[in-house]
This record gives C-alpha cells, sequence and structure tokens, in this order.
C-alpha cells in the first residue's frame, strides 16, 4: 500500500511567512541556487525509526521538497518510548503512515508520502521504485536488505546514506560513485590577487597610481592592494625581480611599506589606515598564483580527458578550464573577480573592484567558448551548460572537489576489505575502529541467530561468548591480527541493539547535514564512514 499526508497549514512552521524570511539563515549560506536544489529533490527514508525520524525532521524544516518513508512495520512501544514522531495513539498503526503526517506538521512547504511495504518487499516485487529519488537514506537495516539495496542504487547512480544508532554508537556510510563539488566552500580561502603575476589590465591600473605625489587624502584613501603592488615594484627592483619569500624577507616588505607613510610636521608618522592594512595584509598579497593539488589530479583524470555524449557537465567544464589554463591563461586559473573590502573612497575601490571583474568575465567568455565547442563536439547543444553555471564554475575553479566512495560490496567482501586501515588504526586499542568492528560483529551474530546480541535479557551472558566468537572470526576472515577488549564485547550485548533517542537526535543533525551536501552539491560530504563514540563524545571519518 502507498500513501500520501499532506500537513496541516495552522500548524505548519512560518506558514504566514515569506520564503525570504522563513529560510533566510539557510539561504545566506547556500543561496537561492542551493534552496531551489532543496525545494526540488525527493528523498526516500527508509524505516521510520528514531533515527530515521530525526534525519528527516532536519531536512523537513529546511524545506525539503518531497520524502518517502518506506517502513512496512507497526508503532509498538518500544518505539513511542524513544521517537518523538510517534505517539501512545500510534501504537497498532503503520509506522511510515504514522510519521509522516506528524513530519508534516513541521513545514507546509514540503510533501509527504508512504509506503506502508517492508524494503525486502519493494526489493523483491518493484526494486526500481527506489531509482526515482534524488537520495535514499537507509537507517537501522540488517547486513543482508542493505547489501541488496545498495547493489541497486549503486548501478543506477543513486546516492546511498546507511545510518544506524547501536546503543550508544553512532554510525554513518556513503555510498556514491562520483560526487562532485563546484561550491566547496572552503575555510579561510586565500584572495585570488594575481600580485605576483598582474594581468595587464591590472598592471595599468596599478601604474595609473604615484604614492609619491599625492595629496594627504588620496594618499590614505588609497586601497592597500594598490599600495602593495606599488610597494613590490620597488621590492623587485632592487631583488633581482625577486618577490618577499622568507619571514625575515616580508618583515624587511613591511618595514619598506611603513618608510612610505607620510610624515606629521613634528616627523611623527601619519595615523593612515589603508597602510596599516597593507602590512597587516603582506602575507595574503604575496600568495603565489598557482593551481591547487586537487585541480591538477581534476585536470589528469581520464573523465576530464575523454569528454563524450555521457559526460557529465562538471567533466566538460574541467576540461574547458584545463584549455584555459593551458593556452589564454598561461598556466593559471581564470580570474575569480572578487577583492576583500577595504579602506579606501567608494571611487577608487570600485575601480580596483572593475579591474579584477572584467578579467573574471574576459576569462569565463574564453571558457564558455571552450564549453560550446565540447558541447558540439559531442552533439549537444551549447545552452546544455547555461551561462550562470559557467559562471559559478569560473568563480570557484580554485576549490572543485572530488569524492569517490567505494561501494559497500568492496567494503563488506573479506577480500577487498580495507585491512590496512583496521590495523593502523587499531594500534590504539580504543579507537573509534573497534566501534565499527563490532557493529560488523554484531551482524555476523545476526546473520547466525537471527536476531541481535542481547535483545533478551536472559541470554545476555550466553550471548557474550557467542559474540566473541563472531568477532575473532570476522578478525580471521580479514586476516587482520588485532584484538578487542572483552569490555566492548559485554557493552555491546548489554546495549541489545536500542536505538537510545539521544543518539539518535545527534545523528540525525549529521545526517541530514551529509544530505543535504548531496543535494545541493555545496560543502564537501565526508568520505565515506562516520563513527561517533556517545561514551567519550569523540568521532572518526574514515575510509573503509
Amino acid at each position: 500500500m502507498c500513501g500520501r499526508s499532506r500537513g496541516s497549514g495552522s500548524m505548519a512552521a512560518g506558514s504566514g511567512l515569506r520564503k525570504e524570511e522563513k529560510y533566510d539563515r539557510q539561504l545566506r549560506l547556500w543561496g537561492d541556487h542551493g534552496q531551489e536544489a532543496l525545494e526540488a529533490a525527493h528523498i526516500c527514508l527508509i524505516n521510520a525509526s528514531a533515527t530515521g525520524t530525526e534525519i528527516l525532521k532536519n531536512l523537513v524544516l529546511p524545506g525539503i521538497g518531497s520524502f518517502t518513508i518506506v517502513d512496512g512495520s507497526v508503532v509498538a512501544g518500544e518505539d513511542v518510548g524513544n521517537n518523538f514522531f510517534l505517539t501512545r495513539d500510534s501504537i497498532g498503526k503503520n509506522r511510515a503512515q504514522t510519521a509522516t503526517d506528524l513530519l508534516q506538521e513541521l513545514n507546509s512547504d514540503v510533501s509527504g508520502n508512504f509506503m506502508e511495504e517492508s524494503l525486502e518487499q519493494l526489493l523483491e516485487n518493484d526494486p526500481a521504485f527506489f531509482l526515482r529519488f534524488n537520495m535514499v537514506i537507509a537507517t537501522q537495516l540488517s547486513e543482508s536488505s542493505l547489501l541488496r539495496l545498495s547493489a541497486i542504487l549503486w548501478n543506477a547512480d543513486v546516492p546511498l546514506l546507511v545510518c544506524r544508532t547501536y546503543g550508544l554508537v553512532g554510525y554513518m556510510r556513503l555510498a556514491i560513485k562520483e560526487h562532485p563539488v563546484v561550491e566547496s566552500h572552503p575555510d579561510n580561502a586565500l584572495e585570488d590577487l594575481r600580485l605576483d603575476a598582474p594581468f595587464p589590465h591590472l598592471k595599468d591600473h596599478i601604474q595609473a597610481y604615484d604614492l609619491d605625489t599625492m595629496d594627504r587624502k588620496d594618499h590614505s584613501h588609497t586601497p592597500w592592494i594598490i599600495v602593495v603592488a606599488k610597494y613590490l615594484e620597488k621590492w623587485t627592483m632592487e631583488h633581482n625581480n625577486q618577490l618577499p619569500k622568507t619571514y625575515k624577507e616580508k618583515e624587511a616588505f613591511r618595514e619598506l611599506i611603513r618608510q612610505g607613510l607620510l610624515k606629521k610636521d613634528d616627523g611623527v608618522p601619519e595615523d593612515e589606515e589603508n597602510f596599516d592594512e597593507a602590512i597587516k595584509n603582506v602575507n595574503t598579497a604575496l600568495n603565489p598564483t598557482k593551481i591547487p593539488s586537487n585541480v591538477h589530479e581534476l585536470f589528469k583524470d581520464v573523465r576530464c580527458i575523454n569528454i563524450n555524449t555521457q559526460s557529465p557537465s562538471f567533466w566538460i567544464l574541467t576540461r574547458a578550464v584545463k584549455q584555459f589554463v593551458e593556452k589564454e591563461g598561461l598556466g593559471s586559473l581564470p580570474v575569480r573577480g572578487t577583492i576583500p573590502d577595504m579602506i579606501a573612497d567608494s571611487t577608487r575601490f570600485i575601480r580596483l573592484q572593475n579591474v579584477y571583474r572584467e578579467k573574471a568575465k574576459e576569462d569565463a567568455s574564453v571558457i564558455s567558448d571552450y564549453v560550446t565547442k565540447l558541447l558540439e563536439s559531442i552533439g549537444k547543444p551549447p545552452e546544455t551548460i547555461s551561462e550562470k553555471d559557467i559562471w559559478l564554475f569560473c568563480r570557484n575553479a580554485a576549490f572543485l572537489r572530488l569524492v569517490r566512495c567505494r561501494s559497500l560490496a568492496e567494503e563488506f567482501n573479506a577480500e577487498t576489505t580495507n585491512k590496512d586501515q583496521i590495523a593502523s588504526c587499531m594500534e590504539n586499542l580504543d579507537s573509534e575502529m573497534v566501534l565499527y568492528i563490532m557493529l560488523r560483529a554484531v551482524d555476523c551474530f545476526h546473520r547466525q541467530h537471527g536476531r541481535y546480541p542481547g535483545v533478551y535479557n536472559n541470554q545476555v551472558e550466553e550471548d557474550i561468548g557467542k559474540l566473541k566468537s563472531c568477532v575473532v572470526s570476522l578478525l580471521q576472515e580479514w586476516g587482520v591480527s588485532v584484538s578487542v577488549k572483552d569490555d566492548y564485547i559485554h557493552e555491546f550485548c548489554r546495549y541489545g541493539a536500542s536505538e537510545p533517542h539521544a543518539v539518535a537526535s545527534f545523528l540525525g543533525g549529521a545526517a541530514a547535514q551529509e544530505a543535504i551536501k548531496i543535494i545541493t552539491k555545496q560543502f564537501v560530504p565526508f568520505n565515506n564512514t562516520f563513527i561517533y563514540n556517545a561514551m567519550l563524545q569523540t568521532s572518526m571519518t574514515v575510509r573503509m
């Protein structure tokens, strides 16, 4: 059975607000185009568990377009105890429908749907059902069901996010063949000023200034970029055309700028804030113009070199930028076209800003021509990639990132398990890697006994020996010579496969954040396994 539920307009969050007001904070993070991608997305959640509903809550509130919950189970007493989106009145009802109804009340903009079938039924009767979604989020699945689902999604290039709360342990696994990120939003990104290799128009603009003949007002309102550039001219003339590189040289260069401060009648230097900015920004200004290693790797990638009709826009744009770098760019990426805010009069600042903007437009125009030719060569119309997308790509060319995950099939195959990673992490016997080993061991226990260890109180002691046997067997199968402390085996038996809300809530926030990264193609998602230790409040990201 399937169904659809709509939220009550009177209870929906922010129902009377304009979209710009309702989503103001997130629009500042990922912009209009990011929000549009979010609102166009259709997400499938498998299992309305505590973890699953917490994830959806954090997607519904920012305005995910629509979601479908797949869950054939009925609400039980333990569900009500740890799931805020199920009530006592829900007991005996389908869990997917009940959770959908309550989640809908959070945001009237979101469309909620549900399927009253289990994952196993859908995999058997209609496996193509899952291919209609932008992303599938699977929670609290057994290993066998997870591997069947992941194989279908992997072959169809549908992103899968696996989430699991097991006692005081949180686990996430991202399975996606290839995820390009244009807007990676790096922390502390350096400015693209090109003062070490100024382009012709910038050179001309710098030459138009003469700090030695300016009056006091003009001198103190000249942008600091110009101030640094003028003193770089003096420095290079005296240092065989070499820029300041060492700490000692940069300190000497700062002193050279200080000497350029105007003097008062008593010989004391004037307080010129633009010169102070220039001195503070010497390291930024002297940042060498070069192509980051991650972008170099993209240029060498076979998908960049061999463009064909199946090539995504990302690779066509990357190839166009590569061609620009090799020809018009003379070894450099397109100019970003932005400069930082600074103390200067408006006229001078805008003129300098326009110098960088116009150069960025020129570079983007050249790259646009390359894109058009590449599209023509594979029989696609020029409008396949918009000018807006080209401009966005050029502005972020230095920050391109590509995430490639391994498949779950590779990870769960003993021959291709990442043994070196396991052995390396387990040099510390209390590393979060031990939690990964234990999660795999409880899945092994489930395969053998049809249940998880410790789910029945009267069998906890008996299950400890059985679980230890699974741990030993698993490590032998991998060929990894490490040991697991008995404390962890006892603890996982005591968990009894419980799903505490506090851990589910934490994981729900983390998982929703990663889902939004995938949907908006902004910020860099983790690759590929995340493990959270709620006992110690620590976590680890590792490639498995």
